[in-house]
């Protein structure tokens, strides 16, 4: 990994020079990433330096995929990777924003780039992805920890959770699929990209689009209902089976934004109207 604190062109420079690429705009740091967009033989591209072991993960998954559903991989090596640069207009957030017929247009998108991720099993599947038991482990913690709050939302989605992570169809996950990880590649269709390192039951991918792209569209009357049916209807995934899922992803998702002091309330918002619907 990256030493901390490194000028983000510097730390760059190497693989730039090794792949022939040329800066296309300046270096920049996220939390988990160095990135910078390049020209890799005539395309445009962003080269990308992971700083964290999951982030590294998650672009060997995104190379796995090998464009099908995901953005294209033209290198990688160790924790760097360059990968095709979406330049397409479009975007599923802005056209969720829109009203409920573009949200559920976009919530089709994302069903439709979730299901051919999860159709790619022609090749050994990469290393160090892991199992949905072991990603709710901070839910089952929180849960324990804080069993009252939010009139008991964490006990109750740590139930469900505990009872869908080993049942299902086994798929290697994206892990993270919302309105702004699926980009407009233009020619090339919506892609995704920023894929976790999961596998298991494909529902568990949908779920999180219960709560995106905003806490306006994700807590609009009547949206939950809506969006599952149109989940149900594009993967064929039991719509109860579905709001099952919804609700163990926002314990999940709550639990983690309470631990890092974050705002919890979009996913406690879902979370508590998937309870309802389900009687529980």
């Amino acid at each position: 990994m990256t030493a901390p604190g490194l000028d983000p062109a510097t730390a760059l420079a190497p693989w730039r020079e090794r792949w022939r690429l040329t800066a296309d705009g300046a270096a920049f740091a996220t939390p988990s990433s160095i990135l910078q967009p390049v020209i890799s033989a005539g395309r445009p591209a962003y080269l990308k330096l992971a700083t964290v072991d999951e982030e590294a993960a998650g672009a060997r998954v995104l190379a796995w995929w090998a464009s099908r559903g995901a953005a294209a991989v033209f290198e990688a090596d160790g924790d760097a990777v360059v990968m095709e640069r979406a330049t397409g207009d479009r975007s599923l957030a802005a056209l969720a924003e829109s009203g409920p017929a573009g949200d559920d247009e976009a919530t089709r998108v994302l069903c439709r780039t979730g299901l051919a991720l999860h159709r790619v099993d022609d090749v050994p599947r990469p290393g160090g992805i892991v199992g949905l038991r072991r990603w709710f482990r901070e839910l089952f913690e929180h849960a324990a920890e804080h069993p009252g709050a939010h009139d008991g939302l964490f006990p109750v989605a740590a139930a469900t959770a505990d009872a869908l992570v080993g049942g299902g169809a086994d798929v290697v996950l994206h892990g993270d699929l919302h309105h702004g990880n699926v980009l407009d590649f233009g020619a090339h269709g919506w892609r995704a990209i920023d894929p976790k390192h999961l596998h298991g039951d494909p529902a568990f991918d949908f779920a999180n689009i219960l709560c995106n792209p905003s806490p306006a569209v994700a807590l609009r009357p009547g949206r939950l209902e809506r969006t599952v049916a149109v989940i149900a209807e594009e993967t064929g995934v039991d719509e109860r089976r579905m709001l099952e899922w919804v609700l163990a992803w926002c314990g999940l998702s709550a639990a983690w934004s309470e631990r890092s002091g974050g705002d919890p309330s979009t996913a406690v918002g879902v979370g508590r109207r998937a309870r309802a619907v389900l009687g529980r």
